[in-house]
């Protein structure tokens, strides 16, 4: 499990599951979501929760792991675009981490 913080003062926070990174990584949700100016901003966060929405309609089989993101993670409360910015940081330092990993293991 790990907290990524919300908003700069750090008062608020989400629990990330490794479970909510596979399925991010399952649905490649982060590819292309970003334009060229780099920005994170809530226009981002948007069209991240439109996207998911477009693929848990468009799913035929059972897509519980999008749920359990949107209801963890992506609609909570508390994530608001400095919450999508620390979520993509910890998502490329997990991906990173695991790749090492498997390197090592073969």
């Amino acid at each position: 499990m790990y907290t990524i913080q919300t908003n700069a003062s750090g008062t608020r926070s989400i629990d990330v599951s490794e479970e909510n990174l596979e399925t991010i990584r399952k649905y490649a949700l982060f590819q292309q979501l970003i334009d060229s100016t780099g920005i994170i901003d809530e226009a981002v966060l948007d069209k991240l929760k439109l996207n998911i929405r477009s693929l848990i309609a468009s799913q035929e089989a059972d897509c519980k792991d999008l749920l359990d993101l949107c209801i963890d993670v992506i609609y909570h409360n508390n994530m608001k675009a400095f919450g999508l910015t620390q979520l993509i940081l910890l998502y490329i330092k997990w991906v990173k981490d695991n790749s090492e990993e498997e390197d090592e293991e073969s």
